[in-house]
């Protein structure tokens, strides 16, 4: 079915898709670790804790990392 479909739309396609899935995987993982942690992440975001944003940081480039050799290495 794919031999019919451009090859520069499919991947388009892949990329959106994947950009969706990283920001909802970013999301969910924060929201995840939210729950986690014994403190509200927002509240020490905005009182300056940087050790807190380095933290947020580090989840995000992995979670993106991650996502994108996926989807990276699926575009075979």
């Amino acid at each position: 079915m794919t031999d019919s479909i451009d090859p520069i739309f499919l991947n388009v396609l892949y990329a959106c898709m994947g950009g969706a899935l990283t920001l909802f995987f970013m999301w969910f993982g924060c929201k995840l670790f939210s729950h986690i942690v014994n403190f509200s992440i927002p509240e020490q975001l905005s009182n300056g804790n940087i050790a807190v944003g380095l933290m947020l940081m580090g989840m995000f480039i992995g979670i993106g990392t991650a996502l994108g050799l996926v989807i990276g290495l699926g575009l075979n």
